[in-house]
């Protein structure tokens, strides 16, 4: 696998890219604490782009199914290249509307990236490969998310936001170039691939339904999104309630460094087990580290928490993407992912809003407390559904055999 050089791109590519977004996103919140007062207002601003996101991802699976993955990636980076162009129109005029602009086209140019990148992924390595490669893949992502939020972090005390978003600018041209540089076999010679290209977005259901296993990991992909869509708005949130920035930096740097040690672990982790017990073991601590929060007001349990969330997640997405790299049909990959790109917007967008509002309301502690018990309910329900189906599929086999 490590030979083969489209590998090394897409691992360079998606450090580049997650570089440029997370100094962008340190960029963002700087400008809406200037200019944004409200908790609520700034998920609100936030919840338009991811909008805009959802409203395209039928359109994105379509065209990823019907079209060459790389030639999606080459077009979705020129987009995340214009939106950055309306940020810098956004700090010229102190314009909370332009920012908004700039996050409904980076959302859309990511409704395009992502799918396609999840679906090019298999066919560049082999599926043995695929736990090793969305490890290694988030570890980029992650690796830059720390230099980016801490190299970003050191240059708003030097240098003005301006100069944050053109670095920004500078990652996403480097971004266009690395893809550019792939080469990948797309030819549709497979019959199945024909049936891809025309096939509906709506056929994705059927498919689920004939497929439950797939729906109820699709359940407790929720959990983690209950943390992450949280993330930004309780680390600003836990630095108040301790009077300290250096918190900030100690939040993201405790919780990367885990994702990151998990990441490389989880190959060794998951061993030749059942996939979906594995995500129901990594739902649960994710849902520990949630309950861990009441006790927010201790630096140490705070740090404790975004490190075990870290370590979860880490291991978590690598097995989620490869159990739907190996679990769906290929020709319904592009419009599979997609359709799982928005069910993850439209919940991220529920828990901006609902966490803007809740800290506003009830507070950091409390918030936990219930997303916690949330998570839970939703793993229960995942489970019994999943041992009702074991028990539907003996009884058909025995019947069969019988």
């Amino acid at each position: 696998m490590w030979r083969n050089r489209n590998v090394w791109i897409v691992l360079a590519g998606e450090f580049i890219a997650s570089l440029g977004l997370w100094m962008s996103i340190i960029a963002n919140l700087e400008f809406m604490q200037k200019h944004v007062p409200s908790d609520f207002m700034k998920s609100l601003i936030l919840f338009t782009g991811l909008l805009a996101g959802v409203l395209v991802g039928p359109l994105a699976g379509r065209v990823i199914d019907a079209n060459k993955k790389k030639t999606i990636l080459i077009y979705s980076g020129i987009g995340r290249l214009i939106s950055v162009c309306f940020m810098f129109v956004a700090l010229a005029f102190d314009s909370v509307l332009w920012m908004v602009m700039f996050a409904v086209f980076l959302q859309i140019s990511a409704a395009f990236t992502l799918p396609a990148l999840q679906a090019l992924i298999p066919q560049i390595v082999a599926e043995k490969d695929l736990i090793t490669l969305n490890g290694v893949n988030m570890n980029a992502s992650t690796v830059a998310r720390i230099l980016g939020t801490a190299a970003a972090g050191s240059l708003l005390m030097v240098v003005d936001l301006y100069t944050l978003y053109m670095a920004s600018f500078v990652a996403y041209v480097l971004l266009l170039l690395s893809t550019m540089l792939l080469r990948v076999d797309e030819t549709k010679k497979e019959g199945g691939k024909r049936h891809g290209s025309k096939g509906s977005f709506k056929e994705v259901i059927p498919m689920l339904k004939s497929m439950p296993v797939a729906t109820m990991a699709l359940i407790i992909s929720i959990v983690p999104l209950l943390f992450i869509g949280a993330f930004n708005l309780m680390v600003i949130n836990i630095s108040e309630m301790h009077q300290s920035s250096e918190i900030k930096g100690a939040l993201y740097a405790v919780e990367g460094v885990c994702f990151i040690v998990a990441a490389f672990l989880v190959r060794y982790l998951s061993g030749n087990g059942n996939l979906l017990n594995r995500l129901y073991l990594f739902s649960v601590m994710i849902a520990i580290s949630q309950f861990m929060l009441l006790f927010a007001d201790y630096a140490w349990v705070a740090l404790a928490s975004f490190g075990l969330f870290g370590f979860a997640a880490g291991c978590y997405f690598p097995l989620l993407s490869t159990y739907f790299q190996t679990t769906i049909p290929k020709e319904y990959h592009g419009r599979f992912f997609s359709f799982r790109s928005m069910i993850d917007r439209v919940m991220f967008q529920v828990v901006l809003l609902t966490v803007g509002l809740l800290l506003d309301t009830i507070g950091l502690q409390y918030m936990a407390g219930i997303f916690g018990a949330l998570s839970l309910v939703l793993i229960l329900i995942s489970m019994l559904r999943f041992t009702q189906e074991k028990q539907v599929q003996t009884a058909s086999s025995t019947e069969q055999a019988q």
